[in-house]
């Protein structure tokens, strides 16, 4: 007999011909999100020194966050009534009203905050929930309104699974920057000096401190997205990204842990080092967010002279590909001229990739990826006969 958590993901996946216009499918789906979004706010709000992101404290103080949250919470409400009355399936709508009417009984957007022993460590809940409202209220109309594979359902294959890896990078974002920092941190203990050149460079425009850090970082991210393909034991970690099977915007967030960090360290490195202003790299790491949704989103658009300037989607989903052809190609993640240059740029005009994925058996659920690349065995570091070394 199936429990309420299948009850609840069957609905979710429900096929298109139950879910149209009218059936309370999309109500009961909004209520559902905007519930989920309302109680992780209000239990930051309750809970600031563990669940909030110190860099966030500014929003959670504007004047307009928690009438926002009672916005939210009153529309979660009518969705859910909304989705009870019109859907003769009502795991959905119940659902989202029980996740809606406890964050009213947590207090709502009078929520206080509550005495707890500081540690001086923090989860970013209110990151995870703002940074799903804004990126998914972004692309997954999109993928509905201009998808390039129509018969793809915003709740593919291994959706929870990639949900997990959103709220598992986003929950431990202090840890991942402490861990990324680090190396930056030593390199500007080491060069004191350079303290007239980063002024100047802080000093510029600041959209050409923009460009600049996406060039330099680009160049940088290239050369280590390029080793975790060539090397076999960096290959598994990456290789944890590359096994989903449908593009779309939340596929970009499946990383390896490891990789996480290594990623960002490396693009740290440059970012810290030369002086950008703050303001400068809010702006880029606000973009890096957004842009990496779009590369993996499932929206069409060949843009064959585009592609050949900035990383677009077509442009991105080949490098996923799983023909031969892709193998090894678009290492860029901004600028394609960085693959150009060396020699792995794959572009054919009008034509995506057939088919997403590894040939090699990569698990599922995060934490068998996670232990995934120590787990390998010879054989699968020792590339096939027929495939290419690092594939």
């Amino acid at each position: 007999m199936a429990g309420p958590t299948d009850l609840l993901v069957e609905e979710l996946q429900a096929p298109t011909t139950a879910r149209g216009f009218g059936s309370g499918w999309y109500a009961g789906f909004f209520a559902l999100l905007l519930g989920g979004v309302s109680f992780a706010l209000v239990l930051v709000l309750r809970y600031p020194e563990w669940l909030g992101s110190p860099e966030l404290a500014r929003v959670r103080d504007a004047s307009l966050f928690r009438p926002a949250v009672h916005l939210f919470i009153l529309a979660a409400y009518a969705l859910a009534i909304l989705s009870l009355m019109l859907r003769r399936q009502k795991v959905l709508g119940f659902t989202a009203l029980a996740v809606t009417l406890a964050a009213g009984l947590l207090g709502g957007s009078n929520a206080t905050a509550r005495d707890v022993h500081d540690w001086g460590i923090f989860f970013g809940l209110d990151f995870f929930a703002l940074n799903m409202v804004l990126t998914g209220l972004m692309f997954a109309p999109l993928e509905r309104i201009l998808p390039h594979r129509a018969d793809q359902r915003l709740f593919r294959v291994e959706w929870r699974e990639d949900l997990f890896y959103f709220l598992v990078s986003s929950m431990l974002v202090q840890l991942i920057t402490f861990l990324t920092f680090a190396p930056s941190n030593f390199i500007l203990g080491q060069t004191a000096s350079l303290g007239g050149v980063r002024g100047a460079i802080g000093g510029q425009p600041l959209a050409l401190q923009v460009l600049e850090i996406m060039l330099l970082t680009d160049l940088a991210q290239y050369w280590f997205h390029r080793a975790f393909h060539r090397v076999p034991f960096l290959w598994g970690f990456h290789a944890v990204h590359h096994s989903t099977r449908s593009m779309d915007w939340l596929a970009s967030s499946r990383m390896h842990f490891v990789e996480i960090f290594l990623l960002r360290g490396v693009t740290a490195v440059p970012m810290l080092t030369f002086g950008f202003s703050p303001v400068a790299l809010q702006i880029y790491v606000g973009l890096v967010y957004v842009y990496s949704s779009l590369l993996h989103a499932n929206v069409k658009g060949d843009f064959d002279r585009l592609g050949h300037v900035v990383a677009t989607p077509r442009f991105h989903h080949w490098h996923h590909g799983l023909e031969e052809e892709a193998v090894d190609k678009n290492f860029a993640i901004h600028f394609p001229i960085f693959d150009r240059v060396f020699g792995t740029f794959h572009l054919p005009p009008g034509r995506w990739p057939l088919n997403y994925g590894v040939p090699e058996q990569v698990p599922s659920g995060y934490w068998r990826q996670f232990l995934y690349p120590f787990r390998r065995s010879a054989s699968a570091l020792s590339p096939a006969p027929s495939a290419p070394p690092d594939r």
